[in-house]
């Protein structure tokens, strides 16, 4: 293949293969979510334009022009009315379709919000926008702060209302988003200032261009200019207009209403459609309608369940493995089966509680246990609870150490092991990484928890390094004792994975979860067939930027992975030091 084709195939941003499994994980969430993106896009436009009030009338007006200019184009407004009718659709149908309300403050905030703005905005959005579409009326901000500020003066406190309500309405929904993301602990200040500083400017040019209209008001002829049937309309036209804000007014309220009518028709109808059995295989068994997921069971009667995302299966500890016979349970969602794949299982008795709906008695037992007594176990600090983020993790095993506990004192096994183990971690600091899970001769180190991936990987590689130098400094210092020098075998790989708090009460420990560490332990036990001392991956190897022919290059077929995964094979730990220092000195 040439090069022109080796580039064009590399500029291939997506495989068919690739993009079917990101549209398996699109559900309603994920496009309330992208709807709610585009509405909070719009949100910062207006209160930018807002905020140049403060400056003056003809700087609102040369906003206003800009934003129009971008919001009414065409594909543009498309799209936004769109998000603006599918948030709202769906946000309704979240509250028929949820079956419980022990949700947290913020979230019931977030969602009494929500339902607000429609009420509160729809005499503005009618005026403004439907009175363009359907008299062509010329209304910009001279109209708009003269009806808010001088014909209607509760109408101003009316959209300052509407300002904050919408703002920390869309803030909510930003921070149950990024909440488990990496970068999110680092950047919440800077957002923190932005979410404050940015409506109270709106505010504040919202009242200062309500005082400039107020003092020109009182001018005939800037009346004569500014408030002309052209601009604001006829008596006729605005009847017109309240009418259907009424009419919408009582629709949107009559439809809530049939919302809570549905709940309470379907409440009705669950219960003479008989109860089920849930049993937590601890002893613990609740009755509850067809219809619930297990989650929703859980959260009504007050069963402890681990759920770090709140039930919006964006995450996988709320799993559950079922007892007995699966087959008569409900095929998995879209989303849920994404989600399983993201984690590595496709065994059919272990379901998402947050999407399973039995319809008959289940038996089944919680994978991750809460930590809490109560059964909302959102996490309330993410970043110990579950985060994820970009981790490369090494995985070490001292080789022969089974021969060497035949052969020796049980305490001189234990002395010999811990020399190891102590020259292995003295190495993973050194190199800037974290000795995490100590299990008998071996452990795993992280890198990159406090640092960017390319740094991560080249930090592990020369860790490896490192462990090879002292290693053979333990084998000299012990070369009486030993009949053969230790050897040993090393893993590495990097990608995304969930770190936090694994364990119960006291008992628990930081740790990280996810395929990028099992890809790691699999390279480790690698090292046994393939005769060397690590086995790094292809993507640590890329993004450290270590060049194509500095290592061998295979092709090996990892436990548990459908598709053969490029590694790169190390006969001697040790010379990974000296590429890993060639190359950032070339970068340097």
């Amino acid at each position: 293949m040439s090069p022109m084709a080796d580039n064009v195939s590399e500029m291939a941003p997506f495989s068919p293969t690739q993009i079917r499994t990101l549209l398996s994980g699109v559900g309603v969430r994920q496009i309330r979510l992208a709807c709610g993106l585009v509405l909070f896009t719009y949100l910062v436009s207006h209160f930018l334009n807002h905020a140049l009030g403060n400056i003056s009338l003809d700087a609102l007006a040369e906003g206003i022009h800009y934003h129009t200019l971008f919001w009414q184009f065409l594909p543009v407004a498309i799209i936004l009315y769109t998000a603006a009718l599918l948030h709202s659709g769906l946000g309704i149908w979240a509250l028929y379709q949820r079956r419980q309300f022990s949700w947290r403050t913020v979230e019931l905030l977030q969602l009494l919000l929500g339902l607000s703005i429609p009420v509160l905005i729809a005499t503005h959005i009618v005026g403004a926008r439907l009175g363009q579409t359907l008299f062509a009326h010329e209304k910009f901000y001279p109209q708009e702060l003269y009806a808010f500020w001088v014909a209607r003066p509760l109408m101003a406190w009316q959209m300052s209302a509407v300002v904050i309500i919408a703002w920390v309405h869309g803030c909510i929904g930003l921070h149950f988003w990024l909440r488990m993301k990496a970068f999110y602990a680092t950047l919440a200040p800077y957002l923190l200032a932005a979410a404050v500083l940015l409506p109270t400017l709106a505010l504040l040019g919202f009242y200062q261009g309500g005082q400039s209209v107020i003092a020109d008001s009182e001018d005939a002829d800037w009346r004569a200019r500014n408030l002309t049937p052209r601009q604001v309309g006829t008596a006729a036209e605005q009847n017109t207009l309240e009418t259907i804000t009424n009419d919408f007014l009582m629709g949107y309220l009559g439809l809530l209403g049939l919302i809570l009518l549905a709940r309470g028709a379907r409440l009705l109808v669950e219960r003479r459609g008989g109860m089920i059995a849930l049993s937590y295989g601890n002893g613990r068994t609740i009755r509850v309608p067809k219809g619930l997921s297990v989650l929703e069971a859980s959260l009504r009667y007050n069963v402890p369940h681990a759920s770090v995302c709140g039930g919006r299966a964006r995450c996988s500890t709320c799993r559950i493995r079922i007892i007995g016979d699966c087959g008569g349970l409900p095929e998995p969602s879209q989303r849920e089966s994404f989600v399983l794949a993201r984690v590595g299982t496709n065994d059919p008795s272990i379901r998402l509680a947050c999407q399973l709906r039995p319809t008959a008695d289940l038996s089944f037992f919680q994978l991750f246990l809460p930590s809490t007594s109560t059964a909302n176990a959102h996490a309330s600090n993410p970043t110990r609870i579950g985060q994820e983020q970009y981790l490369v993790s090494l995985f070490v095993d001292m080789r022969g150490s089974t021969r060497l506990a035949e052969k020796m004192l049980p305490f001189d096994t234990v002395f010999v092991v811990n020399r190891f183990l102590a020259a292995v971690a003295q190495a993973v600091i050194e190199s800037g990484g974290r000795p995490n899970q100590f299990v008998g001769d071996g452990m795993l180190a992280l890198f990159g928890l406090a640092t960017n991936a390319q740094s991560a990987c080249r930090q592990a590689l020369k860790a490896a390094a490192l462990i090879a130098r002292n290693v053979d400094e333990v084998n000299q210092f012990l070369s009486h004792d030993l009949r053969e020098p230790i050897g040993f075998g090393i893993g590495i790989h990097g990608g995304e994975v969930i770190v936090g708090d694994i364990g119960y009460r006291d008992h628990m420990v930081f740790t990280a979860l996810g395929d990028a560490v099992n890809v790691a332990a699999r390279l480790q036990e690698m090292t046994k067939t393939l005769s060397c001392q690590a086995i790094v991956s292809e993507e640590v190897r890329v993004t450290a930027g270590l060049s194509e022919g500095d290592l061998p290059k295979q092709e090996v077929t990892i436990r548990g992975r459908a598709e053969p995964m490029v590694v790169r094979v190390v006969a001697d730990a040790r010379t990974l030091s000296a590429q890993v220092e060639s190359h950032s000195a070339v970068a340097a």
